[in-house]
């Protein structure tokens, strides 16, 4: 990628290779969503602290079906907002139900995985993709949605303003087959970590 392009060239250089790694702490899929869901629009110390809690609401595996015993009100105790506990318990009972098959995520391609995922209330694109890049390692995503990424491109590329979503989403494809690697260091350029 450095090759056919200048700009990547020079940030590969400032900021050496990329590190993309798990940054869900869950052992099965279905709880690194269910902290992905906690975490969205809260900052870091916060969604830990929340998470560290509503994990604790289950002893032993965090699973569709121990999250479903312990219901909405035990995830709000918890800490977690009326919209993420629904989002939670939506995310367990269509696992449960089948509608959501984590045990075969990993084998449908990007487009699939989205569509799978975006079928919980409260799991949009933006989820979906940091599910594809942190816990499937997809090298290939190229998150439009993300703020972040559109700041350091912005910057990276010496824009004026910063590029909408729609605007964005051409411009990764010189990137391909490692868009992953691209939207890295625009998170690296804008000054913030990859999202939690």
């Amino acid at each position: 990628m450095s090759a056919i392009d200048p700009v990547m060239a020079k940030l590969a250089v400032e900021h050496g290779l990329p590190k993309i790694s798990s940054r869900r702490t869950g052992d099965s899929r279905f709880e690194q969503l269910a902290e992905a869901i906690c975490y969205q629009q809260l900052a870091g110390r916060a969604a830990e602290a929340i998470w560290a809690r509503t994990r604790a609401i289950v002893d032993g595996p965090f699973t569709p079906e121990a999250v479903l015993e312990a219901g909405y009100d035990t995830l709000r105790a918890a800490g977690s907002s009326g919209s993420k506990a629904v989002s939670t318990l939506d995310l367990a009972e269509k696992v449960v139900s089948g509608q959501v098959r984590l045990e075969r995520i990993g084998r449908l391609s990007d487009d699939e995985v989205v569509e799978e995922l975006v079928q919980v209330k409260g799991i949009g694109p933006w989820t979906a993709e940091m599910f594809l890049i942190f816990t499937l390692r997809r090298l290939d995503v190229w998150p439009i949605g993300d703020y972040g990424v559109r700041v350091g491109y912005g910057r990276a590329y010496g824009m004026r303003e910063v590029p909408t979503a729609k605007e964005l989403m051409p411009l990764g494809d010189r990137f391909r087959p490692y868009r992953t690697i691209a939207a890295w260091y625009c998170w690296r350029v804008a000054g913030t970590k990859p999202p939690d």
